[in-house]
């Protein structure tokens, strides 16, 4: 997988792809769902990899201010983590990465994301880029750039792991190289990007220049 391929920075999502949030981010979203009339089962898959906000705003629903809604979901997500877990193996990936070469760039708000990683046990990287800090969420490819900006490298650089469409998107709309989390995908998705499951028996060399490349971890070879 990307044999002989070096990166100078790994950039990661977070819901989905190295946390499991989905059961209490659906409560939250279920029951507002309810509230404003909406049909819940073809509502819920639109809501993972975007911001909450312009999630709202493109149901444009008559007498609904998305950022007054967002800000009360957000609310109710950070009171709800019951269940947010690690995607299988992320502990310890990220554990062996170089600080100062990777972040994770989300749609979540800081605050909850914060809280999701130490529900879920998640190493809090130095370089987080969240809803807040850009202006256009994904897909736009944003908060990607950014992330890459602040470890000092240019994304095209970098190689990306995502599990939403939205994100996916976006990692490709800044030229990075993708690689896709599955662990949380009910149905198989159709990708040209390399793809597994979950970190279990992944792990990295690190050259003299700090450039990282994907090889199985210790534990597996």
């Amino acid at each position: 997988m990307f044999a002989g391929r070096k990166f100078a920075a790994f950039l990661f999502d977070m819901d989905g792809t190295v946390i499991n949030s989905i059961a209490a981010a659906e409560r939250v979203w279920t029951g507002w769902a309810q509230r404003q009339g909406l049909d819940v089962a073809a509502f819920l898959p639109t809501i993972h990899g975007k911001r909450a906000v312009e999630t709202i705003a493109g149901l444009m629903l008559p007498g609904i201010d998305p950022v007054l809604e967002a800000d009360a979901l957000l609310k109710a997500e950070a009171a709800d983590l019951e269940g947010i877990v690690p995607i299988a193996g992320a502990v310890a990936f990220l554990s062996s990465l170089p600080p100062e070469r990777w972040a994770i760039a989300t749609s979540a708000p800081r605050e909850l994301a914060l809280l999701r990683m130490e529900a879920a046990g998640i190493p809090v990287p130095a370089v987080i880029v969240a809803a807040e800090d850009v202006t256009r969420g994904k897909p736009a490819p944003d908060c990607f750039r950014l992330a890459a900006e602040k470890l000092g490298f240019d994304a095209r650089d970098c190689l990306i792991f995502e599990d939403a469409p939205a994100g996916i998107a976006a990692a490709e709309a800044a030229g990075a190289t993708v690689m896709v989390i599955s662990a949380t995908h009910t149905h198989p998705l159709a990708t040209p990007h390399a793809s597994i499951a979950s970190y279990d028996g992944l792990g990295i060399t690190v050259d003299d220049r700090g450039g990282i490349e994907l090889a199985p971890s210790r534990a597996a070879a």
